[in-house]
């Protein structure tokens, strides 16, 4: 599996709700502050994206895709005068969620799913990403292009089974989005999630994926991107904003939260299999990154999961 893959999947979202909805007039709507994290696409028409805390708003026109990881308010107008209604009264009256039939052949008309993350990382690689992603250009809708039309047949005609590949077509924007913004922010400005995508630097990051419990060094990882040992420490700082054996950390500390939520597994043995050789030094690197030491966080997930 490569990298983005594989932190894609350590995110475990969870679809629970997909639809679209339509008007054929004015629209300003508001939705609360969510968890997890949020993709929509304009099918046709233009409207506004305003996002409570991040300065101007988002003209969004007919292709357009957004994704919103940091689950802040947000509302959707085609006047910013308007006076937006609640996305619980709308949702009460079966106007979203679906397709009423007024709705059909509307002139707007939005379609994407809300993804609850299970996964015990989650905010470490939202906090990641702007509280925005905002996919406009041509050639980017060009590759999304194929689940947007096929999502809009879904949910505009439905059929049987329609529901559920209607979630399945939201996840596949989802992580096309995520692909999409990662592959323009390489050229954009660091970031540890950037370099899943860097061409220069996927080969010492694919081993630091494959093997995390390998005693990588600096000169390893170089050879494994074809450059020297310096050139590589300062592509990989510009890149990723982090040096090489932080990124190594991160990862590493990602897996054993992963494990210490999914399995009744001994901190040693994890802080062993990760290429630690004293619990004490696995310890404070797992605070460091995560937040808690181990045997806590532990402790917290298995009780919310007991809750849950």
């Amino acid at each position: 599996m490569d990298p983005l893959s594989e932190v894609l999947s350590l995110l475990k979202p969870s679809s629970y709700s997909a639809g679209g909805f339509g008007t054929r007039g004015d629209l300003a709507i508001q939705w609360p502050r969510h968890d997890g994290i949020k993709c929509y696409a304009l099918l046709s028409g233009e409207c506004w994206l305003v996002v409570e805390g991040t300065g101007d708003p988002v003209h969004l026109r007919a292709g357009d895709c957004f994704l919103l990881p940091r689950g802040l308010p947000f509302r959707l107008t085609t006047d910013l005068a308007l006076e937006p209604v609640d996305f619980q009264i709308l949702l009460a009256k079966r106007r979203v969620g679906g397709i009423d039939k007024e709705a059909r052949g509307a002139n707007r008309f939005l379609a994407g799913g809300h993804f609850r993350l299970a996964g015990s990382h989650a905010k470490l690689v939202l906090d990641a990403l702007p509280p925005i992603v905002h996919i406009r250009a041509e050639a980017d809708r060009a590759q999304m292009r194929w689940a947007l039309e096929r999502m809009h047949e879904e949910l505009s005609a439905p059929r049987p089974g329609g529901a559920l590949i209607a979630q399945q077509l939201a996840y596949v924007m989802l992580v096309q989005a995520l692909r999409l913004h990662l592959a323009e922010g390489a050229h954009a400005g660091a970031s540890w999630l950037v370099a899943l995508t860097d061409p220069q630097l996927h080969g010492a990051i694919a081993a630091m994926h494959d093997e995390p419990g390998h005693h990588w060094t600096l000169e390893k990882l170089a050879r494994r991107a074809g450059m020297s040992r310096t050139v590589f420490a300062l592509r990989f700082k510009e890149v990723v904003g982090e040096t090489a054996t932080a990124y190594l950390t991160r990862w590493r500390m990602l897996l054993a939260a992963e494990r210490l939520s999914v399995a009744d597994e001994a901190v040693a043995t994890i802080a062993s299999a990760l290429g630690y050789e004293s619990e004490s030094s696995f310890g404070k690197a797992f605070r460091r990154v995560i937040g808690h030491p181990p045997r806590r966080f532990a402790r917290e997930r298995s009780r919310a999961q007991t809750a849950g």
